[in-house]
């Protein structure tokens, strides 16, 4: 099978992603095969790449924002049926044992495996999944509309809900990529104001476009203070632009797996008066159950630009600069 691997980390610049031709996987008890239609380029997979975060098993396949359809069944499985189209996103498995995992926080397992990092992941034709760790997409959207859902939609939808934020509140999004984009329909649909804080001025056009209120960089005043806000963008010093403009008793998620140092920071100014800092991690199963529903009620209109497998390279680096328009998608086969 064709499949872009990533042998050694590097800088985007030097394309570290190589086309390769790999076995086919088989599918083990409990598994399913996916022959992939799509699979979403997350700001993630950059890290990845560049070595921020260190890939356990190299050489391997990245790529956890997947939609395909099943190709293969392993034995005991009935969830899906051969043709069936599922998503696969970074969650891949959980034990299922630890406190983690009983007390409904599996996204904080302490033996979680992650799809495109621990195992192989949506770079590739093929790819293999525990049937209980995928999900059907809803009939609506194309494999390529549908993959940003996966990982930036999920992620975005848990910091929405970390970030505490009620319907009709004040929301700020700092920075403006795939995750942002899908989060701020969610938020608007549940009648927040939503206020965008981006550097590229292409970015804060699509921003308002999907309705945000105002829209300005984190160097700006904002017309009012926030009552919660997120932080998709891996920026520690952003982190301390964004508590500067949250309300008493506000609320600032961030929603990045690898971010800059956050500077030192004033007490007072940044965190006193029942101001919330946490972080985002993974999501659960529940999570994607729940962004797939919603995204096929309102419904949630994807922004995505399109690209070959062979050209994964080329869309890491866009996204490094700046220049995708929500998300950028590698079409493998599919739709």
């Amino acid at each position: 099978m064709r499949a872009m691997l990533l042998r050694r980390p590097d800088k985007v610049e030097r394309r570290p992603l190589s086309p390769t031709d790999l076995p086919e996987p088989e599918p083990g008890r409990g598994q399913i095969r996916v022959r992939v239609g799509a699979c979403g380029v997350c700001h993630t997979d950059l890290h990845e790449v560049e070595g921020e975060l260190i890939v356990p098993n190299l050489p391997g396949v990245i790529g956890h924002e997947i939609v395909g359809a099943v190709d293969s069944l392993g034995e005991g499985c009935s969830r899906f049926k051969l043709g069936q189209r599922v998503g696969i996103p970074w969650l891949h498995r959980t034990c299922g044992r630890c406190e983690f995992c009983l007390s409904g926080k599996e996204n904080l397992c302490e033996n979680a495996l992650f799809t495109g990092y621990d195992v192989n992941g949506g770079y590739a034709e093929l790819t293999i999944v525990d049937e209980d760790f995928a999900y059907a997409i809803p009939d609506r959207f194309s494999d390529a509309e549908a993959a940003p859902l996966l990982c930036a939609g999920v992620i975005g939808f848990r910091a929405l809900r970390l970030s505490e934020i009620q319907p009709g509140q004040r929301l700020g999004l700092f920075g403006f990529g795939a995750s942002a984009h899908v989060a701020i329909q969610v938020a608007v649909h549940w009648g927040c104001e939503v206020f965008v804080f981006s550097r590229t001025e292409e970015h804060r056009r699509h921003a308002e476009e999907l309705g945000a209120a105002w829209t300005g960089t984190s160097k700006e005043k904002p017309p009012a203070l926030l009552d919660s806000a997120i932080n998709f963008a891996p920026s520690g010093p952003l982190t301390l632009d964004a508590l500067s403009v949250l309300k008493k008793g506000g609320s600032l998620a961030l929603a990045s797996i690898y971010m800059d140092p956050i500077p030192e920071m004033d007490y007072d100014k940044y965190l006193y008066n029942e101001r919330t800092l946490r972080s985002v991690t993974a999501s659960t199963r529940q999570d994607a159950i729940d962004i797939l529903r919603l995204a096929d009620e309102i419904p949630i209109r994807t922004e995505v630009e399109t690209f070959d497998l062979e050209d994964a390279n080329t869309v890491l680096l866009l996204m490094k600069q700046s220049k995708i328009k929500g998300a950028g998608v590698l079409v493998v086969g599919g739709d």
